[in-house]
C-alpha cells in the first residue's frame, strides 16, 4: 500500500496541467466546490468554523476504521473549490499518512502565487487544521 496523500497530490498535480491558464484552473476549482456534498445547518456553527480564513469555512472532522474523513463547506466559491481540492487529498486517509506527507501541491499548483494573500493564509489554514485533527487522532490511538 503506497501513500495515498502522495498519490493523490500527483493526480491533481496532472489533471492542473491540462489547464492553460489561470482562469480555467479557477473555474475549475469552482466547479470542484460546486460538487461538495451537501454540509448540514446543524454544523455550520463556531465550534466549527476555521479562523485564519477571511471567508466563512465550516469543517468537520470524523474517524472510522483508523481513518480521518473530512467534511466541509466555506459561503465563497473559490475556497470552496480548495476545500474540493484538500478532501480529495485528504479525506478518508490515515492520521500518519496525512502527517507523513507535505502540501507539495500547493508549490507545484503555484497556488501561492495566484491566490490573493487572504485566501492563501485561509488555505494555510485549513492545511493546519486538516494536520491538527491528524496528530490528535494519532494521539488519542
Amino acid at each position: 500500500m503506497g501513500n495515498e496523500v502522495r498519490q493523490a497530490q500527483e493526480e491533481v498535480v496532472e489533471e492542473f496541467a491540462f489547464f492553460d491558464d489561470w482562469m480555467d484552473r479557477y473555474q475549475y476549482l469552482i466547479d470542484m466546490g460546486r460538487r461538495l456534498p451537501e454540509f448540514p445547518e446543524a454544523d455550520r456553527i463556531d465550534a466549527n468554523k476555521i479562523r485564519g480564513c477571511q471567508s466563512q469555512v465550516w469543517f468537520v472532522a470524523e474517524q472510522a476504521e483508523g481513518r480521518l474523513n473530512f467534511r466541509a463547506i466555506s459561503d465563497a466559491a473559490i475556497v470552496s473549490g480548495l476545500i474540493a481540492l484538500l478532501l480529495r487529498i485528504y479525506s478518508d486517509r490515515t492520521p500518519q499518512d496525512i502527517l507523513d506527507t507535505p502540501p507539495d501541491f500547493v508549490a507545484a499548483l503555484e497556488l501561492e502565487q495566484h491566490l490573493s494573500p487572504t485566501r492563501s493564509n485561509g488555505l494555510s489554514s485549513m492545511l493546519q487544521a486538516i494536520r491538527n485533527f491528524a496528530a490528535e487522532a494519532l494521539e488519542a490511538a
